[in-house]
């Protein structure tokens, strides 16, 4: 028993890398090195835009995908899974380091990392994939809108001073700042979003978004050298790029900053663990694979526990470089891993030539990036679907964008429960049977009659579905309805497959109520779930087990025995 145990927790908590080896040869290796090198070039310019777009210098993005991306290779649980920054974290990460500045966005995403540890541990992987699809593409979509805005002034070149950190203040900012608009950033991030759309045409090999770095970087270059062209602002006349492997530093921790921060470290891990099991989960369905989704969390958890000791953002695992890793022939963890390795000799060898990647073309990369999260497809779709589900994506969407992700996601979640609430107590279902019960189109032995005659003085009511809190006042407004007061009731449950605490406190005070009004309570078909409740609740001690029939015919068989007792039950 303790080695089967054993083996089973080896099998839940081993990364994908140790079991993708056993099998592994020369060919598999080669395809990863070149999937790594594909995804290397790609990740390029996506993790320098990422981390400047989220508040930090442009190394400090590279070193997020380097440190954090190999430690989602080496302990993830897909074969494919690629992280790194990603977009869905610029808005978050901003905020962050806005209000708490760099060492709180350190100290939230070392936090965020033990919870996804926690997670992992707890086996809660699965859980995570119950996150209502609405309140995913409301979030979604809402971020893209953010991430598009956040752009505006770079892209037009629009002189302004600090921007508002709320979504209308910054658009009242660009209005009053067109007039500074420079003619020649907003080309450059024209004609970045032209080559990241239209190169695809000539390779798909090579990433637009790379060769609209290498061409822009050259034509700025060119004219700020040669002509008096203005507006061409590029990466090194706003930051400083660091060409070294950074020092470990410490975060500071205080219990202080811990309650300040928590609220922001729930929503990096609720936030990556979603992005990340959603990666993953397209890639199982790219490679006819299924994840380890604890591991995967594990591997998250531990890449954001050591990540922001060297000054990085959040990581989580990315789904266009994971699909790109797919498409190129990755086979395993390696290709990750390969991918690093590529990032890390182009930060050390060739890092300072990113001083020259004007900051139009990285916001036109960023616009193209937010276009592609928007998922326009899906949200329409949603719309055109059930008022419930369109209520909640529309107000995820709106308070994303004009409030707080994480509020988004808690009052997203509350209207999804509120739903789903609303959704069961319509679907359960009460029917009142009188005089006879058609058993037609139910299972039932040979031996019985397709009508099953119910005695006078004997009602009986059929609950279809959970019998939970919202139940009981249902019930009572059907008994209302009957009039004349039966001495029988008979209540078939069949077809409830649980109860909850209020459904059986609330079935509770009704067989006390019925014994007070001297109305005999007979319950039938009561699976073991419900039975058991019953018995934990006392229902059982109160009614007898001699009232709680397997099936309608032995119920009915009760109520007769009942009604020849007739002087006793009038006594009580």
């Amino acid at each position: 028993m303790l080695n089967e145990r054993a083996s089973a927790l080896w099998r839940t908590f081993t990364p994908q890398l140790f079991q993708s080896l056993r099998d592994y040869n020369r060919e598999k290796f080669a395809k990863d090195v070149m999937a790594g090198l594909i995804v290397g070039i790609v990740a390029l310019p996506l993790a320098i835009a990422f981390g400047i777009a989220s508040g930090v210098s442009p190394e400090k993005g590279l070193i997020t995908a380097i440190i954090g991306g190999f430690i989602v290779s080496f302990l993830g649980g897909s074969s494919v899974q690629i992280g790194g920054p990603t977009g869905a974290f610029i808005v978050i990460v901003y905020g962050i380091i806005q209000q708490f500045g760099v060492e709180g966005l350190a100290i939230a995403t070392f936090m965020a990392g033990l919870l996804l540890l926690l997670l992992g541990f707890l086996r809660l992987g699965t859980v995570i994939r119950f996150i209502p699809y609405p309140i995913i593409i409301g979030f979604t979509s809402g971020i893209a809108v953010t991430i598009f805005t956040t752009q505006i002034k770079d892209f037009f070149g629009l002189t302004t001073e600090s921007l508002p950190g709320d979504f209308i203040g910054k658009w009242e900012v660009y209005f009053h700042s067109f007039n500074t608009l420079q003619w020649t950033a907003t080309l450059i991030g024209l004609l970045t979003i032209a080559i990241i759309f239209l190169f695809p045409k000539i390779s798909k090999r090579i990433p637009g978004s790379l060769i609209a770095i290498i061409v822009m970087t050259l034509l700025v270059y060119v004219l700020n050298k040669f002509t008096t062209l203005s507006g061409m602002e590029t990466i090194g006349d706003r930051f400083s790029f660091s060409a070294s492997l950074p020092q470990a530093e410490s975060l500071g921790l205080s219990m202080e900053k811990i309650r300040q921060l928590l609220p922001s470290a729930f929503t990096i891990a609720m936030l990556g663990a979603i992005e990340s099991l959603l990666s993953a989960s397209v890639a199982d369905g790219a490679i006819n694979e299924k994840h380890n989704s604890n591991m995967e969390l594990i591997a998250q958890g531990t890449a954001n526990i050591v990540v922001p000791f060297f000054g990085g953002i959040p990581v989580t695992g990315a789904i266009a470089r994971t699909m790109t890793n797919i498409k190129n022939g990755g086979k395993s963890p390696i290709a990750g891993i390969v991918h690093t390795i590529v990032l890390l000799l182009i930060m050390l060898f060739l890092g300072q030539l990113t001083a020259y990647i004007p900051m139009a073309c990285l916001a036109g990369i960023l616009m193209v990036v937010s276009f592609n999260m928007s998922e326009i497809k899906s949200f329409t779709a949603i719309l055109k679907g059930p008022i419930g589900d369109r209520a909640v994506l529309l107000v995820t969407f709106l308070l994303t964008v004009l409030i707080d992700l994480t509020i988004a996601i808690e009052i997203g979640m509350l209207l999804s429960v509120l739903l789903f609430m609303r959704r069961t107590y319509l679907a359960t279902d009460i029917i009142l049977h009188k005089n006879h019960i058609d058993l037609d189109n139910e299972v039932a032995p040979s031996t019985q009659e397709e009508i099953l005659k119910v005695p006078e003085s004997v009602e009986v009511f059929e609950i279809n579905g959970p019998f939970f809190f919202g139940i009981a006042n249902r019930f009572e407004e059907v008994t209302k309805l009957v009039g004349k007061r039966p001495q029988i009731r008979i209540l078939r449950m069949r077809r409830v497959p649980f109860m909850d605490a209020t459904g059986a406190h609330n079935l509770k005070m009704m067989v006390k109520a019925c014994q007070k009004e001297g109305i005999a309570l007979i319950l039938s078909g009561v699976n073991k779930s419900v039975h058991e409740t019953l018995t934990q609740v006392e229902i059982t001690a109160l009614l007898g087990e001699e009232n709680i029939c397997p099936d309608i015919h032995r119920a009915i068989e009760q109520a007769q025995c009942l009604l020849q007792e007739e002087p006793r039950l009038n006594q009580e």
